[in-house]
């Protein structure tokens, strides 16, 4: 199986580039996975594509403002202040926190970044002090500063919005969903963009049941795979959490017959970590790398709902396991055809 399998032509004004004013809006392709045939919707008729006893799995977390702009100090400058003397422009990106104050980070650029580097951001309201190299570059940096550190971030981060969105986001609420709750991602959960708290409502309302996972959404979904062989791909770890609760529901609506509809890859990629090979799915939390490719079977998931993905990315990946590869570059050359718009701020997908 090689990377290129999961290759497509998209037309670069097809990429969205500001999200919709009304988030149910969005135009809805619906994939029959078993058959490949698909009809065109918007996404508020989500409700006739859902039955009483199914369950909706939604990711909660919350996307943190992880991009942050600093000065380099310089070298003599061993104060944690914000005196001393200023260098180069360095931008860096929260990957993932691993101690109170110990975050591992994507920093640009690289050469100027090296342990015992230290770097102001907002004039000295935070400083930041590089420990260490790690995997791929990333870097561990320990932070000092007075005060609480989230209010820091809301004050002096943007929202880490992917290299393919060039516009400046006017309203850092567009880039969360509705219910997002736990702070820790690196990028949103982009397929629950769709819906607004009335959507929701009245999806609760046919006897759909909700529940909710945690996964903070880290950079390595989205890298570009390198390698020629699929197999050969490494995934990056996430963090992931399931409440006692929120396991048996999907549980509970697995056993009665009811189907597990996730909403984007991200909720798949939990429940399908955390269940046997029967489908029952455990609580608890921990690190997941896990890799879906076509040859996979789903424990868990009966349904999806997704945006479109880069070509050739594990993502690409992940809705060939669920569909067919066939079924998918189909789905996605109509999708160009019919002018959708992709990715993150972009239209969706259901298969089912």
């Amino acid at each position: 199986m090689r990377t290129e399998d999961f290759y497509y032509d998209l037309p670069e004004r097809l990429i969205a580039q500001d999200p919709l004013e009304d988030r149910s809006s969005s135009r809805l392709l619906v994939l029959n996975k078993n058959t490949g045939e698909y009809e065109h919707k918007v996404f508020n008729d989500i409700k006739s594509f859902l039955r009483e006893g199914d369950c909706l799995v939604l990711n909660n977390t919350r996307v943190i403002p992880a991009r942050l702009i600093g000065e380099k100090l310089a070298t003599e400058d061993k104060s944690k202040t914000n005196e001393g003397r200023r260098g180069a422009r360095i931008e860096l990106l929260l990957l993932k926190r691993k101690e109170n104050d110990i975050w591992e980070t994507l920093v640009k650029p690289g050469r100027k970044a090296k342990p015992g580097t230290r770097i102001a951001f907002g004039n000295g309201l935070l400083i930041g002090e590089i420990l260490d190299v790690v995997d791929d570059g990333n870097r561990l940096i320990r932070f000092f500063y007075k005060g609480i550190f989230e209010e820091i971030l809301d004050q002096l981060g943007d929202m880490p919005l992917p290299p393919y969105i060039t516009h400046k986001l006017s309203d850092k609420t567009r880039y969360q969903t509705v219910y997002a709750k736990y702070d820790g991602s690196a990028a949103a959960p982009t397929a629950g963009l769709h819906f607004t708290e009335k959507l929701m409502e009245e999806i609760k309302a046919i006897g759909v049941n909700i529940a909710y996972v945690t996964l903070h959404v880290g950079l390595g979904t989205f890298r570009p795979v390198k390698v020629e062989n699929v197999l050969e791909h490494h995934m990056h770890t996430e963090y992931y959490q399931i409440l006692q609760e929120e396991a048996n529901k999907i549980n509970a609506a697995k056993k009665n017959g009811g189907r597990i509809i996730c909403v984007g890859t991200t909720s798949c990629r939990t429940v399908e970590s955390s269940s046997d090979d029967d489908g029952y799915l455990r609580a608890g939390s921990g690190d997941t790398s896990i890799f879906i490719y076509p040859g996979y079977r789903f424990k868990v998931m009966d349904g999806l709902i997704t945006n479109f993905h880069l070509p050739e990315s594990t993502l690409m990946m992940l809705v060939s396991a669920f569909a067919g590869r066939e079924n998918i570059l189909n789905a996605y050359k109509e999708a160009v055809r019919k002018e959708y718009r992709f990715f993150s701020f972009g239209d969706a997908m259901l298969i089912i």
